[in-house]
């Protein structure tokens, strides 16, 4: 069928918007129209060649939600017709995979960056030319993608599912390492490194959960607002030890949990060394390669973990349904968080997110 997405013809360039052909969904897999699709950090990256096993041009994309359109054989958990959002890939046989940990399959790499499904076909293509997709096994920057049925959530009917895409993300990266990975009690302390959208959904859940106080520490003074609407007790402008001081100040010694999404060695530094004994520090925050952060070794002597987590230790199908209704109760108001564009206008959406002018993008294609 003929398509429309957005291509990265060649490593580091714009976007483009071409007509492409697309193959039918085949033995496990979904074929659905996107309605919209969030964009993430990792669709920039994708863009400017930080994934070495990533071949051109490509459609990236990963935050993808719309209606089924069409199931491949053997699927019977999803019908024609329902609203969906598509989340992360993964195996379903490795040891993480058999442990009910699915975000760290040992096999993510290659399905979320080799361009291909896993038995190295591509389904998108121009000109007879092969158009490198299966970007989180979706490609979602298009009007139609293919997922594996396993990667696809069902929403409840009511859903708004033209925002809903950064939920297969983003958001549930930020709002499970709380919930799933802290698991927080009411009137525990957490502080937040950098309140995008990853950062801003781990505050709403730590809201939900009745942490106490929530404090948010970023750069843009914008951020700290929006921190404070969405419930922050404190917002507080990164500045290194100072910060860390009012933090030991308002927390009585340091907090419980600390989140860092920034990738930033000094930042993650500093959410470890906010920690009071006993205390937990969560890395959601993606670094190249190479990339190195230091910390005192007394700070684990203290008790204190300091652990990564990935798409917040995520089960979508149970995770995603269950912050949709948060979401539909006033409880996760994501849609605080989005801006909307047309897919004609991605590259100022990517532009945005790159200077903090959207927190998170949502790009919607013209009915």
């Amino acid at each position: 069928m003929e398509i429309t997405a957005a291509v990265v013809p060649a490593r580091g360039e714009p976007f483009e918007i071409q007509t492409l052909d697309l193959a039918p969904p085949r033995t496990g897999e979904v074929l659905v129209k996107i309605a919209a699709s969030g964009m993430c950090h990792t669709d920039l990256h994708a863009r400017d060649g930080y994934f070495s096993n990533l071949p051109y041009p490509v459609v990236p994309g990963h935050e993808g939600a719309g209606i089924v359109a069409e199931l491949g054989a053997g699927v019977t958990d999803l019908a024609v017709g329902d609203k969906v959002v598509i989340s992360f890939p993964f195996c379903g046989k490795c040891e993480p995979c058999r442990a009910d940990h699915p975000a760290y399959c040992t096999e993510a790499r290659v399905l979320k960056s080799s361009g291909r499904r896993p038995d190295g076909i591509t389904p998108m293509s121009r000109v007879g030319a092969p158009v490198y997709s299966c970007f989180f096994q979706q490609s979602s920057f298009a009007t139609y993608a293919i997922a594996p049925a396993t990667n696809v959530v069902r929403l409840r009917r009511d859903a708004p599912v033209e925002i809903l895409g950064p939920l297969g993300c983003g958001l549930q990266t930020g709002a499970g390492a709380v919930f799933n990975v802290m698991q927080s009690r009411p009137g525990q302390s957490i502080a937040i490194f950098g309140v995008g959208g990853v950062g801003l959904a781990a505050l709403m859940a730590a809201k939900v959960a009745e942490c106490d106080p929530i404090i948010a520490v970023d750069l843009l003074p914008s951020r700290l607002t929006l921190a404070k609407e969405l419930g922050a007790t404190h917002a507080l402008e990164s500045k290194g030890a100072e910060t860390l001081a009012e933090i030991r100040q308002v927390t009585g010694g340091g907090v419980h949990f600390s989140l860092e999404t920034s990738a930033v060695p000094s930042v993650f530094r500093l959410a470890a060394d906010a920690l009071r004994s006993m205390g937990t520090c969560v890395l959601v925050g993606s670094a190249r390669a190479g990339t190195e952060a230091s910390f005192e070794m007394p700070v684990l002597q203290g008790g204190r973990v300091i652990r990564g987590v990935i798409q917040g230790d995520s089960r979508p199908r149970e995770f995603i349904p269950r912050l949709v209704d948060l979401f539909l109760t006033g409880q996760f108001p994501l849609d605080r968080l989005v801006t909307r564009y047309d897919f004609a206008d991605i590259n100022q959406a990517a532009a945005d997110a790159t200077n903090g002018a959207a927190i998170k993008p949502v790009l919607s294609w013209p009915e």
